[in-house]
């Protein structure tokens, strides 16, 4: 499968010039950095599927998509169980594909759903036996995945050039990946986790959470030590650096990027010696035009300031995305 594309900014904070790497998921033919898990997951239990019967899974909606679309493709019954942050726009989709969307909407009183979707996935494996559970919190494929294909190829894409790299954290298994590549290959990179206010998934306290796709209701059980250093943004900030992002560069990026970006710009500030980051930004702004990228969603969340990013200013653009995408397919 071709590389999914890199653009490099130059930019300017607080006046030093730095240089950030945004590797693009988006692109990627299941439409986000899930269609490597899923491909990964549905090698790891193809052997076990029935096609009467099927299998299910807990998804916050872009691994739901991609496994719909491979349950599609080989003739098995596919249920995402999802909860109403999920967007209507991927739902659409699944259900297109012919899978069963299954909501939960009871939080979990650990700031999310998470909890009471693993509850229902349970339930549903207890009334149909037969019915195979991947299960992408905990199955080592996930992380296999990543340490194997998508940590050497940004490897390569950056040149091996010394930076931070900067992953978000859902279930943990692509930051556990890039670990296993960076013990394995010797990478002269800087790992940095980056989780949303208010989750559990890196040993954080758990509370309030708006944004789908990043942070979780429990501790990670690839990382059960959690991860040293990780920083942790709140959904207004994620969701300004979103703005401002496609304002100034043209480039849609999806929720969990734009904690990314924010995270990248403060270890910019916090540390003059660093001089380039890489942020593995999961999927593109397609996913988030009812949420993010919807004003009137913003307005009801309380996000009306301006898409404004002080001390920060882009100076030069390594192309456009569509530009890199076919390059790295040629």
């Amino acid at each position: 499968m071709a590389p999914t594309p890199v653009v490099r900014l130059g930019i300017e904070v607080s006046g030093r010039p730095r240089g950030l790497w945004l590797k693009l998921e988006g692109y990627h033919p299941y439409g986000s950095i899930k269609g490597r898990t899923a491909l990964a997951l549905w090698r790891d239990v193809a052997d076990r599927l029935d096609p009467g019967v099927g299998l299910v899974e807990s998804t916050s909606g872009n691994l739901g998509l991609a496994l719909a679309a491979l349950a599609a493709a080989h003739g098995v019954p596919f249920t995402a169980v999802v909860d109403p942050r999920a967007s209507a726009a991927l739902l659409y989709d699944i259900r297109a594909l012919g899978a069963r969307v299954v909501t939960v909407d009871t939080p979990d009183g650990a700031g999310g759903y998470l909890l009471n979707r693993l509850a229902r996935v349970q339930g549903m494996l207890a009334a149909r036996p037969g019915l195979v559970w991947p299960n992408q919190y905990a199955n080592p494929a996930s992380p296999a995945a990543h340490a194997t294909s998508t940590a050497p190829e940004l490897h390569r894409q950056t040149q091996r050039e010394r930076m931070s790299v900067l992953v978000a954290v859902s279930t943990g298994g692509t930051l556990a990946g890039f670990r296993q590549y960076v013990a394995a290959s010797g990478a002269d990179w800087e790992l940095v986790g980056v989780d949303a206010t208010g989750s559990a998934a890196l040993g954080g306290p758990s509370g309030p959470r708006l944004l789908s796709g990043i942070g979780s209701s429990r501790p990670s059980a690839f990382l059960p030590n959690g991860h040293r250093p990780t920083v942790y943004v709140g959904s207004e900030e994620a969701v300004r650096v979103c703005l401002w992002l496609r304002d100034t560069t043209g480039i849609g990026v999806g929720a969990s990027a734009g904690a990314l970006v924010a995270a990248a710009l403060r270890l910019f500030r916090a540390d003059a010696r660093r001089t380039s980051a890489a942020c593995l930004c999961p999927d593109g702004a397609d996913r988030y035009l009812d949420t993010v990228f919807s004003a009137a969603w913003r307005r009801a969340h309380g996000f009306a300031g301006p898409a404004v990013v002080p001390g920060v200013r882009v100076l030069t653009s390594g192309g456009s995305a569509g530009q890199l995408a076919e390059e790295a397919r040629s």
